[in-house]
């Protein structure tokens, strides 16, 4: 057994240890956890059907093993790196395969009936009530009712999911790191504000080229496509990003096959368990009940906000072609013709609200906010990260009590995966000794800081923020 001083991801009395995991941490550590969660499975099958002795202790070990891997999975989602990459692959399968053969367990299935038909679970909190009707359902789900001989296949066909789901993900980030465009010819860049070729001259700098570099991540890309007066320019870079990991790139990045497989499998996985597609899968935990409902309900809205967006489109074109000369607006052009359209007849531009979004104001104005409303206080504190840029905060109730930690990681960059997203590092959890304070992950794709300023925020990174960071206040301020 290894020591938990020696591996981080074996480490429970604290943070996690991001700055001392490798990716030769991975391979050790999920044996041990595996060893110990299948141990606690063996263990469940034969305990009595009582919360206390059965459920507590199934979730104590399978936690161990969820916190540990949920590390791993948040450092390839932003610090991928091809040994950490090939760690986490070796131990996908692995760790899909438990989860597949615990919702299975038929024993583990009829315990958890036993106590939701006990006399004991009407007295049960609301919270331990859900939790033990959720885990019935997770059950289900997960194939504990097939018959023995389907089994085997149904694990197989999660293994592959999880396969080709991680390498969806990583043939786009490939596909979007090898894709970079150098300009040395300045005329072509008007209309690209300074922030913005500051950063791209930086990038180019780097690399020790003239000129200045693009890519496709988002800070780099958008200001092309809603800036550049240059037509041609606009249209290469929109080309390159529309056809990333598709059949119009390099083969080995192609996701297309991986698509129709995810598909084909998906469906063999709804048909196994009794359900007619995917969908109906897939809206089991969720408030719809059927396709259909959400079909209405998409058509409807559809109905309804058609008009308006044909009015927008037929007014953006007359304004291409009247303002513009552009008569034949294409997909390269909308960002483009909508910025020049805002800035033409609503005296608004993206670029001039910037300045009224600095990251000082943005971020500490957004905890005075929540501070207000929720009677909280949010203070920046220390903690091992896995990027310079990543900073840390802690969460107090009005009596100074620690009800929350959470890791802010805002900027963009190569390792990380695109996109904004909150994930949870530890939920809060009652323990014998006291309530396990939650942890979140909050990361966005902003752009960094250029020229030793403050980086500066669109509208839409205000909003982007605020929408993560609400999704963290869920996390992070439960008291169940």
């Amino acid at each position: 057994m290894e020591n938990p001083l020696a591996n981080p991801l074996l480490d429970f009395s604290g943070l996690p240890r991001f700055a001392h995991i490798m990716p030769e941490h991975v391979t050790p550590a999920m044996d041990q956890l595996l060893v110990e969660a299948r141990a606690a499975m063996r263990n469940a099958e034969q305990a009595p059907a009582t919360w206390d002795e059965f459920v507590r202790p199934l979730e104590d070990a399978t936690e161990r093993l969820s916190r540990s891997w949920g590390q791993v999975e948040h450092l390839h989602a932003v610090l991928d790196s091809p040994a950490l990459r090939e760690a986490y692959n070796a131990s996908l399968p692995r760790i899909t395969q438990f989860w597949t053969e615990l919702g299975q367990n038929p024993q583990l299935f009829d315990k958890y009936r036993l106590l939701k038909n006990s006399p004991v679970f009407a007295a049960f909190p609301p919270a331990r009530r859900k939790l033990v009707e959720n885990a019935l359902r997770d059950f289900r789900l997960g194939g504990a009712e097939l018959p023995a001989e389907v089994k085997p296949r149904y694990a197989a066909i999660q293994e592959e999911l999880a396969s080709l789901s991680a390498k969806f993900s990583e043939n786009v980030l490939d596909a979007t790191n090898a894709y970079s465009l150098v300009i040395e010819d300045e005329k072509r860049l008007a209309g690209i504000p300074a922030d913005d070729l500051l950063a791209a001259r930086e990038a180019a700098e780097k690399e020790g080229k003239k000129g200045w570099k693009f890519n496709l991540q988002m800070p780099s890309y958008f200001p092309i496509m809603q800036y550049a007066e240059d037509r041609a320019l606009r249209e290469t870079v929109y080309r390159a990003s529309a056809t990333r990991a598709s059949e119009f790139g390099k083969p080995e990045w192609d996701n297309s096959p991986l698509i129709g497989r995810i598909l084909a499998l998906r469906k063999e996985d709804a048909t196994l368990l009794g359900y007619a597609n995917f969908a109906e899968v897939s809206l089991e935990p969720k408030m719809a009940q059927t396709p259909e409902q959400v079909i209405v309900f998409l058509r409807d809205l559809a109905g309804r906000a058609r008009p308006f967006a044909e009015g927008d489109l037929n007014e953006l074109r007359d304004f291409a072609g009247q303002e513009l000369g552009i008569y034949q607006l294409e997909s390269w052009d909308v960002a483009y013709a909508s910025e020049k359209l805002r800035a033409k007849r609503y005296a608004f531009s993206d670029q001039e609200v910037k300045q009224y979004f600095p990251e000082s104001q943005v971020v500490p104005g957004m905890f005075k906010l929540v501070e207000t409303i929720y009677g909280i206080h949010i203070a920046e504190s220390q903690a091992p990260v896995w990027h310079g840029s990543v900073r840390f905060f802690d969460v107090r109730n009005a009596g100074g009590e620690l009800i929350g930690r959470f890791y802010v990681d805002l900027y963009s960059r190569d390792t990380k995966r695109g996109g904004a997203w909150m994930d949870g590092a530890i939920s809060r959890r009652r323990l014998a000794t006291g309530i396990q304070v939650p942890v979140a992950y909050l990361n966005c794709n902003f752009p960094a800081p250029v020229g030793g300023k403050p980086a500066l925020f669109t509208h839409d990174d205000v909003i982007t923020l605020f929408h993560e960071f609400g999704h963290g206040l869920h996390h992070l301020l439960t008291r169940v």
